[in-house]
């Protein structure tokens, strides 16, 4: 069996120091393997190893160059193979695709990058304030280059850390990057390995860190011809994509070790911070080690010998802290995970109708729960799921949640895509991100937001095989034909719904989209300057809810500072007894005229706490002199 190292890959094409490569692939069913390229005229046979490897060291093979096997099924499988007894494939742990998907796969060689970033160590996890994009529509260009444009607005907002979505090479050049095929390679369009590389120095040269998405719970349906290899799925399981990644059935074990490869790549050799594992869920494995738990652990030991920190996220829709419980207390030792929960009654507090999984949530009094617990659903019973849903998660820091009002799932899963910005009256919008801010945990920001994008996040592809291409069509009509007319779903095959997405960077020259985001500039500095609410503590959290006035009132505190966060959603006037408070000195009002609201004037608190707040406001307020 092929043993991991953390120092190297073990599988696909690395270059050594002398120029020579050498070739690992794991082909179990096959009787032969040949290497093939555009410039050997001749197929050269590869060396079978054990467990269905075959290897091959060659100086016949130079970055750049196109390579694929030839593969021979004569002792192939019917369950996993349909193919001619001859194959001509791209390699499955392929760095690049400079021509796109297709048989031939291209040599890179990772080590050819000169990186500038040794000073760069990492980022403490409380630090993180992420920034989510998507690489294709964040800038006209859509691609790695351009995002180096925008580091130094990145940087003047106040992020510490940017979240790429996938990036593995999918079919065309048009795609949320979930329908990815090659989970090692760099999608050409974007820019390709070296580009990423590039762009990660240059974040970290700006003291930027950069989670990047990766996806381990299926892979995307055109292109991939894994099971021509052998058996990396299995229909032990089903998941939303078919036949779940074969993680703990017969021959499980060089999947499992395909996959820790993938994660030890990125934060090695494209020196990623960290790693956002989308929806962990629906990964299926019930072996004796999770293979969440053997990626952590392989992870401990190339940040044990780099001295380089590495964080795993993960999106989670259990409530189950087991997956970010530490190792040695039976947890998978993620280091954390979006909490889907806190948004959900965020949206449902400001209005938003209690459909499909909002249904669940009963709005102030759930979000001031979610405030101090992380997870609305506890151990109670869900209508929506129809039954007993989560558990407890006490033990856990506040720096393992992270939080949002809005990220590219909530937008682009509405059937227009619509944003925030378009949904809620411009006080709202403002409330919204003082209620993350504000919140005890990482706070997260999706593209545009913090300036009220008002372009649409929607849902595109660009597949070349036209059944899939019409069942995508079908599918998201059926998923939207309770709420619109079937004609209205946006084409995701179309490239208008495309730039349609892509950020309007020209909205940022009109006053309002100004006014909010020097309001986004402000809170994150709050946030950063601030004791009471850059220390993670969660049981120093208290919030209160005042169901009949839609209110809320969330109080922070650390060392002798304290925070008091008044929260009105409604839209009325409120008026709000708060002992104690005009003691305080106030840090913010979001309906000050300084954020095109219509308070002139501070807000007056009476000697009995006694304060009138307006719509769908917030009012932080501070004192350093606090008893706790």
């Amino acid at each position: 069996m092929t043993q991991t190292d953390t120092s190297r890959r073990t599988i696909g094409l690395n270059f050594l120091e002398d120029g020579s490569a050498e070739i690992r692939l794991w082909a179990p069913y096959t009787s032969k393997v040949f290497l093939v390229t555009k410039n050997i005229v001749s197929p050269i046979q590869m060396e079978q190893e054990e467990f269905g490897y075959w290897f091959i060291q060659t100086d016949e093979i130079k970055p750049g160059d196109e390579y694929g096997f030839e593969i021979w099924n004569e002792k192939k499988k019917e369950k996993y193979t349909s193919n001619p007894s001859k194959l001509r494939r791209a390699d499955p742990a392929a760095l690049f695709f400079k021509n796109g998907i297709g048989e031939f796969s291209t040599a890179y060689n990772t080590n050819s990058f000169k990186w500038t970033d040794q000073n760069w160590k990492g980022l403490a996890q409380k630090e993180y304030i992420i920034y989510e994009l998507h690489t294709g529509t964040f800038t006209t260009e859509g691609d790695f280059k351009a995002i180096e444009t925008k580091l130094d607005y990145l940087l003047d907002l106040g992020i510490t850390a940017i979240e790429i979505m996938p990036v593995a090479q999918f079919p065309g050049e048009r795609n949320w990057g979930y329908d990815g095929v090659f989970p090692f390679a760099v999608q050409n369009s974007y820019g390709g390995p070296e580009a990423l590389q590039h762009l990660v120095n240059a974040c970290h040269n700006n003291g930027l860190a950069v989670i990047l998405d990766v996806v381990y719970n299926h892979m995307g349906p055109e292109g991939n011809f894994f099971n021509d290899f052998g058996p990396y799925f299995t229909d032990k399981y089903h998941t939303p994509w078919g036949s779940a990644i074969n993680f703990d059935d017969a021959d499980a074990d060089p999947v499992r070790h395909y996959f820790i490869e993938n994660a030890l790549m990125w934060f090695r050799d494209f020196h990623i911070d960290a790693l956002r594992l989308d929806a962990v869920h629906a990964i299926k494995d019930l072996g004796a080690k999770h293979i969440l738990a053997e990626i952590k652990k392989y992870t401990d030991q190339l940040s044990s010998s780099t001295g380089k920190s590495h964080q795993l996220f993960v999106e989670l829709d259990l409530n189950d802290n087991r997956y970010i419980n530490p190792l040695n207390k039976g947890g998978y030792g993620m280091d954390g995970q979006w909490v889907d929960e806190f948004h959900h009654a965020l949206r449902v507090t400001a209005g938003q109708e209690k459909n499909g999984y909002y249904a669940d949530f009963n709005g102030i009094e759930h979000l001031a729960k979610s405030y101090e617990t992380a997870y609305v659903y506890d151990g109670q019973y869900s209508p929506h799921r129809r039954k007993t849903f989560g558990a407890e998660a006490k033990e856990n820091g506040g720096e393992q949640f992270i939080v949002f009002s809005q990220n590219h799932d909530q937008v682009g899963n509405r059937m227009l895509g619509e944003r925030t910005s378009t949904l809620l009256s411009f006080e709202m919008v403002k409330l919204l991100a003082g209620a993350v801010f504000c919140s005890p945990y990482l706070p997260l920001i999706f593209m545009g937001e913090e300036y009220g994008e008002e372009n649409p996040f929607q849902f595109f592809i660009s597949h070349t095989d036209k059944q899939l291409v019409e069942a995508v069509r079908k599918g998201r009509k059926a998923e939207f034909a309770a709420f619109h007319h079937s004609e209205d779903t946006p084409d995701p095959q179309s490239e208008a719904t495309f730039n349609r997405s892509k950020l309007n960077w020209d909205s940022l020259n009109e006053h309002k989209h100004k006014l909010l985001l020097d309001y986004y500039k402000t809170l994150i500095q709050l946030r950063k300057s601030n004791t009471a609410l850059n220390h993670l503590n969660r049981n120093q959290v208290k919030a209160k809810a005042i169901t009949d006035q839609n209110c809320l009132i969330l109080n922070r505190w650390h060392d002798k500072q304290k925070i008091t966060c008044l929260l009105n959603f409604s839209g009325q006037q409120q008026q709000l007894s708060i002992p104690g408070l005009s003691n305080l000195e106030i840090l913010l009002n979001s309906d000050s005229v300084q954020w095109g609201g219509a308070n002139k004037e501070i807000p007056s608190v009476s000697d009995q706490g006694h304060i009138t707040i307006n719509p769908e406001t917030i009012l932080i307020f501070t004192s350093d002199n606090h008893n706790v």
